[in-house]
């Protein structure tokens, strides 16, 4: 049986990944691969390495989701979720990388839908990643 394609589908998620470090952003995108799960279309992923850009990006809209390092230096991720949910009307949702699992509570405080602690566990990120852009497309 052929799938019918759904004309409300966007033809590629468009996943942000934010980290000072060019080696985290590798680990994040390695992890999830182009094609997380196979009821999502295939994933496009935008990196950045600064703050200023971020915002530059998510201002500009068409993210799907962003995963923010809250270990980044100078600016953190939970920090930079935190001003992204207070300042735009229309915020995807954020999945913050933790210095450790203990501190999910300072996700929370950040308004981050998920919290993913280093080391990066491809299988955690998966998890998370997937469910918030399936109950993203679902709404």
């Amino acid at each position: 049986m052929r799938k019918v394609a759904d004309a409300n589908r966007p033809a590629v998620l468009r996943v942000l990944v934010y980290s000072s470090e060019s080696d985290t952003r590798r680990q994040v995108m390695l992890a999830l691969g182009k094609h997380p799960h196979p009821e999502l279309p295939p994933v496009e992923y935008v990196e950045v390495a600064t703050a200023p850009v971020l915002v530059q990006h998510m201002d500009a809209g068409g993210i799907d989701l962003a995963i923010l390092d809250g270990e980044a230096a100078p600016t953190g991720g939970m920090g930079l979720a935190k001003q992204l949910k207070d300042e735009l009307d229309s915020c995807p949702p954020i999945v913050v990388l933790t210095g450790r699992a203990d501190d999910a509570w300072l996700a929370n405080w950040s308004r981050a839908e998920a919290a993913v602690p280093h080391p990066i566990d491809p299988f955690q990120l998966t998890e998370a990643v997937t469910g918030l852009l399936r109950s993203r497309s679902a709404a």
